[in-house]
């Protein structure tokens, strides 16, 4: 009974991980050969296991990416340009502690989202929030924001993001309130956050397709003077995996 009323005010206090770490001592008889001490330590270290596994399912919920993708899964021997010395600093998520910037580009279908969700899914794990939007979507949520009064709200939410991907920059070539939308957000963010910017166009015609000379200025200033830039290269992997099913 106490064993029970213990668990009971254990899952009150939503503590779920010592929970279920008392309830696994109990049935383990050998475990009376440790001390409390042992005992109570691994107790804790199951509710800290837990909170920090249920944070990262959270973080990688809320980043909503598009693809389930991990740095584990990327591949290193198709000839696409990536420099794996590259990655590898990436991996250590150093740059998201730094405030710093990925620019990744490349033609369609090389694997440039792919490679921006799993540096994010990487944050997400290292207890990094984030948030993945494509481009066009940026562009209308933004928009919508402005409709319905959350605009402040939005920008402030996206300000306070550890790491922001913009995915497929540039398709089209941007309207006046676009590169304004983008110019504040990426000013709000700069220096004390990071951003992932993946773009079919090198980044020599960024400066084109934003449109105004000054915004444009404005925007590459604070995406690229800190930035760590991705060139991929080579032909479609979609096409490649689809060739072989």
């Amino acid at each position: 009974m106490l064993n029970q009323q213990t668990l009971d005010k254990l899952h009150t206090l939503k503590l779920t991980g010592m929970a279920e770490a008392f309830t696994d001592q109990l049935n383990q008889p050998d475990m009376d050969r440790l001390s409390f001490e042992e005992r109570f330590g691994l107790i804790v270290d199951r509710q800290w296991t837990w909170k920090e596994n249920n944070r990262m399912g959270r973080y990688l919920k809320n980043a909503r990416l598009k693809l389930n993708a991990c740095v584990e899964d990327i591949d290193y021997k198709s000839p696409r340009g990536i420099d794996q010395s590259v990655i590898m600093s990436l991996i250590s998520c150093d740059w998201v502690k730094r405030h710093q910037n990925v620019i990744i580009t490349g033609p369609t279908g090389v694997g440039k989202t792919f490679l921006a969700c799993a540096l994010t899914n990487k944050a997400c794990r290292e207890g990094y929030r984030a948030f993945y939007i494509r481009s066009p979507k940026f562009s209308y949520q933004m928009a919508l924001a402005k409709g319905d009064g959350s605009y402040g709200k939005t920008i402030n939410k996206l300000s306070k993001t550890h790491v922001l991907v913009i995915d497929d920059l540039g398709l089209a070539p941007m309207t006046d309130p676009e590169r304004r939308d983008l110019l504040e957000v990426i000013e709000e963010r700069h220096s004390h956050a990071s951003t992932i910017v993946t773009s079919q166009l090198p980044v020599d015609h960024w400066h084109e397709q934003i449109g105004d000379p000054t915004i444009a200025d404005a925007i590459l200033d604070r995406l690229i003077h800190n930035a760590h830039k991705i060139n991929l290269k080579g032909g479609s992997l979609r096409k490649k995996y689809a060739d072989l099913t």
